[in-house]
């Protein structure tokens, strides 16, 4: 499994970086099967978000460390080294870049951006 990570480096500029999650195989819900896994990280709280079509946020940093998880609709993001990648159901980013200029964000097409929004500690 992967996901894309938003981070500014030392001089302010910010970067998409991905980055792979180990899962592994555990006993999780017994006596059902086995599944895969990956480690339990902290998280500081959630919230749902909808994005409406045709929203636009120029140049900002992210107010808080946070993953993204979108569930419908399509997101295109710009970091400031140049690099624009979009966003669809089932991709999850993990929003790092709190100083610098940030990243630039719009909505694509037609349909709202639904997300779930968790809040990890810095």
């Amino acid at each position: 499994m992967k996901y894309t990570r938003i981070f500014a480096d030392s001089d302010g500029t910010s970067h998409f970086e991905d980055r792979d999650i180990d899962l592994a195989e555990i006993d999780f819900v017994p006596p059902a099967p086995s599944l895969f896994l990956s480690a339990f990280q902290q998280a500081s709280q959630f919230a749902f978000c909808r994005i409406p079509a045709g929203w636009f946020g120029d140049w900002h940093p992210t107010p808080h460390h946070q993953f993204f998880f979108f569930l419908s609709g399509e997101l295109e993001a710009e970091v400031s080294d140049g690099e624009v990648r979009r966003f669809g159901p089932g991709s999850v980013v993990q929003l790092e870049d709190t100083g610098g200029k940030g990243h630039v964000t719009r909505v694509i097409g037609d349909e709202d951006v639904l997300a779930a929004v968790v809040q990890v500690p810095d």
